[in-house]
Formats: structure tokens, sequence, C-alpha cells
């Protein structure tokens, strides 16, 4: 087992993956569940088949790789259809990141970038969960400026997910991303420092 397994969260489009590629620079092992989920639906895998069985092969690229848009039409409008799509791909993504804790170094801090933690009810799995955390008027228009998405269609994915004050009631630590690159930067530095000691302590009592 790592020294420290961190867990790290945040609403769609509230900067996670920066604070990640910070913690990735500080000497963090990361694994990222989005990663995990595109590669267990990859063409020929068991997840595609399961996936395209559930909800048709209008999910599918003309080239046989999973039509993304498509398939998010469908699961943000429709609870049960999302539901479903989560009980293909979940088991899959924890299964491999297990894989991958298990091959860390003894001494690592593995940070496990889990979008859905809160939702998925896995914050007693690490030893720390860190929230990033940004105003849902900034996820919408972060929402609209990267994926095109409409405004509408922005906080439909928005309300999907866990509130922010669920989120934040999980976290041992916050990360605002309100500021400036400057400040977030400075701000995953001191969060770094209290990982390290964390960590450190850790392995004293142990």
């Amino acid at each position: 087992m790592p020294a420290l397994l961190v867990g790290l969260t945040g609403g769609i489009a509230s900067g996670k993956s920066t604070v990640a590629g910070l913690l990735a620079g500080h000497g963090a092992v990361l694994i990222d569940s989005d990663e995990l989920a595109h590669a267990v639906v990859a063409p020929g895998t068991d997840g595609l088949a399961r996936v395209v069985e559930r909800f048709g092969p209008g999910v599918l690229r003309s080239d046989g790789a999973l039509d993304r848009p498509a398939l998010g039409r469908l699961v943000f409008s429709d609870e049960r259809a999302r539901a479903d799509l989560n009980a293909i791909v979940h088991p899959a993504v924890r299964a491999r990141a297990a894989e991958l804790v298990a091959q860390a170094p003894a001494d690592a801090i593995v940070v496990r970038v889990i979008p859905l933690l809160v939702e998925t009810g896995q914050e007693a799995d690490f030893d720390v969960v860190v929230v990033v955390d940004a105003p849902e008027s900034v996820q919408v228009e972060r929402l609209m400026g990267r994926s095109g998405l409409t405004d509408e269609d922005a906080r439909s994915r928005v309300v999907a997910q866990a509130s922010r004050a669920e989120r934040l009631a999980a976290a041992d630590f916050v990360i605002d991303n309100s500021g400036t690159p400057d400040q977030m930067a400075a701000r995953v530095a001191r969060l770094w420092s209290e990982l390290v000691e964390r960590a450190g302590a850790r392995g004293d009592a142990e």
C-alpha cells in the first residue's frame, strides 16, 4: 500500500485536472478515473459491448468507438439511464484502479481523481479527501466554453452530480478554484506540504 491514498474530487469543470496536474508535478502518483473510464469502454472491450447492449448502436461512432456526446445526451437527462451506465463502468474502473494502487511504491502519495467520489459513497476508502471547489456559475461557463454546450445542457450536467454542499461536507481539504493560476499553484503547494506531513505521520504510526 502507498504511504497515503488521496481521493481528489470536485464538480464537473471545477478544475480537478488542473489540481491533479500540479500535484503530479510535486511528485504524486496519479490515477485518473476518467482515463480509466475511457479505457474500460474502448473498442473490443466487454464494457463497450454492455453499453451498446443497454443503450443501442446509436451510441457508437462510424469507426466503432463510443460516441460520448450521444451517450451523454441520453444519460444526463435520465436518472435511470445514468444509473445503468454507472453500473457498467464503475466496477470495472474500481477494479483497475485497485490494481494500480497495489503497484504504487510504498512511499508514494497516490492521488485518485474521481469526479463522482461523493455520489458513489467512496469517501471512507481514502486517507484524505480533497475537493476542488468552484461556484456553479463558473462550472456552467467553463462547460459552455470548452464543450459547446447550451446553458441548459451545461446546467443539467452540473445538477446531475452531488451538490456543492455535499462535496464540501466530505472534504478534508478544499482547494478554492476562483482565483488566478498563481493563486491556485500556491494553494496546491500548501496542500502538498500537508499531504507529505500526513504521509509521514501515518508511516510513523505504523
